[in-house]
């Protein structure tokens, strides 16, 4: 009987957040989003932030889906506030 249950019920769908480049968002805006928001330290978001900046676009993190939508409103939020135009999505993962 636990069998059956343990196979019906499957774990939580996990969306990754994506940082998108842009040609106005500064570097180190960028940076300090994926330390405060993703807790990076700075040798792994300067790495991120490169890679966002090489190949137009960089994974922050996977979480399950509510806590990737708020990372998402989160990271706009403080970019709107600053006055830049960094986009931040949420895809399946």
């Amino acid at each position: 009987m636990a069998e059956r249950k343990a196979a019906r019920t499957k774990p939580p769908s996990l969306y990754q957040v994506v940082l998108l480049n842009d040609d106005y968002t500064p570097m180190e805006f960028v940076v300090m989003v994926l330390q405060q928001f993703f807790q990076r330290d700075l040798n792994t978001a300067t790495h991120i932030m490169l890679k966002i900046h090489h190949e137009g676009r960089g994974v922050c993190g996977v979480y399950p889906k509510d806590i990737a939508a708020t990372k998402v409103e989160l990271v706009l939020a403080a970019a709107r506030r600053d006055g830049h135009p960094l986009q931040c999505i949420m895809e399946a993962a």
